[in-house]
């Protein structure tokens, strides 16, 4: 149960953005405390194996990683609670976070919500997530060497994991809705050069298909309404991201998409109020970025309240 105590550091989210800026804080001697709905890691716990984030050279389960860094957390003081938050109040010179238990209250306050991938919403998706159901080529890439896998989308980021994706598949499929890509000429014409790359227009994914991990998607002419199945044994969904921002609307300066404005310095336009990892606006969105955005974060609160 939330108590009546200020935290110095009030963090919403347990992704390493906010698990990393707890490190930084309680090892400043800060009060802090970090509110999150589910286990430790966020996002990147929920990837089987992390084969990019530097020091693991043989890699790191997602899990583990997130564990890790509660732990190296904990050992400075700082403190989890696993909550549903329910509000965000921004007014006034301390910080509210309604949670489902009761109200907990920040001199300062760090949002590392992070983004949820945009998902499709057709069967096989959520039963097939992580055996083949894949929203980061850059996470999992290379546990497809040698097979077929297709990539969903159309934009820059679509056709550049497709692109990444051919170091070691051997054939990519890119599944768009229409009959031509909104990805910049140069990566459309790189994509059209490489002999791994196969389009299939006018489509969508209407059915991922698998028992234990995926076997091939049905994807639907959206012209015609034929159906035909790809054998795959993955598939990368890249149709967006959508920022865990919603409670915080009207109360923070973001942009057209949600996500929070805030530059390299963490700093957004409410003073004392600090963005770190896939909710702040920025161009990659990886563990090792996040991390950095949390130490970036921990130490402009820390700044911050030495000057108030």
């Amino acid at each position: 149960m939330a108590d009546d105590k200020v935290y110095d550091v009030l963090i919403i989210g347990g992704g390493p953005a906010g698990l990393t800026a707890a490190l930084y804080a309680a090892r400043s001697r800060l009060k802090t405390v970090v509110l999150e709905r589910g286990m430790a890691g966020g996002q990147a716990a929920t990837t089987n194996k992390i084969e990019n984030y530097p020091g693991f050279p043989d890699g790191i389960l997602g899990p583990d990683l997130g564990q890790a860094l509660e732990k190296q957390a904990a050992n400075f003081g700082a403190e989890f609670v696993q909550t549903e938050i329910e509000g965000v109040d921004l007014s006034g010179d301390q910080f509210t976070v309604k949670a489902y238990e009761g109200d907990y209250k920040g001199r300062t306050l760090i949002l590392a919500t992070g983004a949820d991938p945009k998902k499709l919403g057709v069967n096989g998706e959520e039963e097939l997530r992580g055996r083949g159901v894949s929203y980061c080529a850059t996470c999992d890439g290379a546990f497809f060497k040698d097979q077929e896998v297709v990539v969903v989308g159309g934009g820059d980021a679509a056709v550049e994991e497709a692109l990444f994706l051919t170091r070691y598949a051997k054939k990519v499929s890119i599944v768009h809705r229409r009959t031509q890509l909104r990805a910049a000429p140069v990566i459309q014409e790189r994509a059209k050069a490489n002999d791994k790359v196969a389009f299939v227009w006018d489509s969508v994914v209407d059915e991922i298909k698998g028992e234990k991990h995926v076997e091939g998607v049905v994807v639907k002419n959206v012209k015609t309404g034929e159906k035909t199945t790809i054998p795959a044994a993955g598939i990368f969904i890249y149709v967006g991201l959508v920022p865990n921002t919603a409670l915080l609307k009207g109360q923070i300066e973001m942009d057209a998409q949600g996500y929070v404005r805030a530059g390299e310095d963490t700093l957004t336009s409410k003073p004392g109020v600090f963005a770190a990892g896939d909710c702040r606006q920025k161009p990659l969105r990886q563990v090792v970025t996040a991390v950095s955005d949390g130490a970036v974060a921990a130490m402009a609160a820390a700044k911050h309240l030495e000057e108030v």
